[in-house]
């Protein structure tokens, strides 16, 4: 039965590599994966407990008879539940995250970027789209920020071709932005959450690989462009039946947002609780900001009908169900013993973590980056690897993504939003990204 089980997750990983072919949504199969695969676990539930918690489990009967229905219960109970809980930390992170640009949004507190876009100099639009995804992926999550801001790219620059290289130096901007934090991505999330590494650490290892990663690639595909953009400017969004408020309002309502995410590092510190309790007391505080200031509208609901509201949710949403489908599926794979067997297998073969990272950041430009970094996570206990395994492994996946558009979820995004195919993203993009991940990766192993 393990073979099986290993069997879907396999398959599901195929499946979730050839998206683009088979237009089977990543979020159903790996959602389809984590059920059936812990489906299959119960219904095998003895010989798996009794090879991987056997003194728990004899502890758990306390008397009583060990039979079928004993051995379900402690599997829900004491297994099953512990990766729901880790799931549901991250999720709930992410869910936060996304009400936080929903407000935010849906009061104009990005209109600035729409400002800071009025220019018809190519590498000044190039650059400034670039800073802001940056900097903003490091503080929400890289898929929010990426559909965001290709959503107001998109309004801006009419010509397909060039909204197909702004889009390019955006994802590359999102995917490095978003694994320089631990709250920037879910792999973040996740190393942040079962003590791998500690947030202020985590990010000075990676702000000089990331921002080679970033900024390499980024120069290089600003000699692609000519000197002049063209623009077509609109009025602003809809947003309901519009916002009131005035600049400083606004402006408090970013820095409740963003600042109340930076202090969730200080918060966990603090308080040992769990980073997504931090982002639900921001989402709180800034909800009650909100209702206080826009207590004169008559239609604020109509709020949430806003198009860029729209794309947020079901672009989260699916990464949301398709981030708990993963780790329940990485779960049950763990729970049968398989990894453990991965593991001798690296120590034995390949105990280089720099060699390890080279792979991973291989087979991440084809297959998802959270997907691929959760594999690499569940392979080894935090006791059992070195702070710089998980900092190589967040760092190779994430930016390894960057080489296809189907490497990660923010390169789809920006691939059906412009029809773009992968042979087009690799000859203009991808292999600049390539480059960008090596010098990065050589600047990491360096700097130690």
């Amino acid at each position: 039965m393990t073979l099986v089980i290993v069997v879907i997750l396999l398959l599901a990983y195929i499946l979730i590599a050839t998206e683009s072919v088979t237009n089977v949504n990543k979020a159903a199969v790996a959602i389809f994966a984590g059920t059936v695969g812990w489906v299959l676990y119960i219904c095998y539930g003895s010989d798996f407990v009794m090879s991987q918690h056997p003194s728990e489990y004899l502890n758990f009967l306390d008397g009583m008879s060990a039979n079928s229905i004993a051995v379900k219960k402690y599997i829900a109970s004491n297994i099953f539940l512990k990766y729901v809980g880790r799931a549901s930390e991250v999720v709930l992170f992410l869910l936060s995250t996304m009400t936080i640009v929903e407000i935010l949004n849906n009061n104009g507190c990005f209109d600035f970027i729409s400002q800071l876009l009025k220019t018809r100099s190519s590498k000044r639009m190039l650059w400034t789209l670039s800073v802001v995804t940056f900097l903003l992926s490091a503080n929400l999550d890289n898929l929010t920020t990426t559909v965001m801001m290709l959503t107001i790219m998109h309004k801006i620059i009419p010509n397909r071709r060039q909204r197909m290289v702004y889009g390019s130096a955006i994802v590359l901007a999102a995917n490095s932005g978003g694994i320089l934090t631990v709250i920037g991505s879910p792999a973040g999330l996740v190393m942040w959450n079962i003590g791998a590494v500690t947030p202020t650490d985590y990010s000075l290892s990676l702000l000089l690989p990331c921002l080679i990663a970033w900024l390499l690639p980024t120069f290089w595909l600003a000699y692609s462009l000519p000197n002049h953009v063209e623009t077509e400017w609109n009025v602003l969004p809809f947003r309901g039946n519009d916002t009131n408020l005035n600049v400083w309002q606004r402006l408090l309502m970013l820095f409740v947002g963003i600042g109340g995410l930076w202090f969730i590092p200080t918060f966990h510190n603090i308080t040992k609780l769990s980073p997504f309790l931090g982002a639900l007391c921001v989402v709180s505080i800034l909800w009650i900001v909100n209702e206080i200031f826009n207590r004169k509208l008559f239609n604020a609901d109509q709020m949430l009908q806003s198009r860029v509201s729209g794309i947020l949710q079901y672009g989260v949403i699916q990464m949301i169900l398709f981030v708990m489908g993963m780790m329940l599926a990485l779960g049950v794979v763990k729970e049968t013993g398989a990894f453990d067997v991965l593991a001798n297998l690296l120590n034995t073969n390949i105990r280089n973590v720099w060699i390890i990272g080279l792979i991973s950041g291989l087979i991440s430009t084809f297959l998802d980056n959270f997907a691929l970094a959760m594999n690499m996570f569940s392979i080894y206990d935090v006791q059992s690897q070195s702070n710089i395994y998980w900092k190589v492994i967040a760092y190779s996946t994430a930016i390894g993504g960057n080489v296809l558009t189907i490497g990660s979820m923010s390169g789809l995004a920006l691939a059906r939003m412009e029809r773009m195919h992968v042979g087009w993203f690799f000859r203009n993009v991808g292999y600049k990204a390539t480059v960008g991940f090596i010098l990065g990766l050589c600047a990491m192993y360096f700097i130690g």
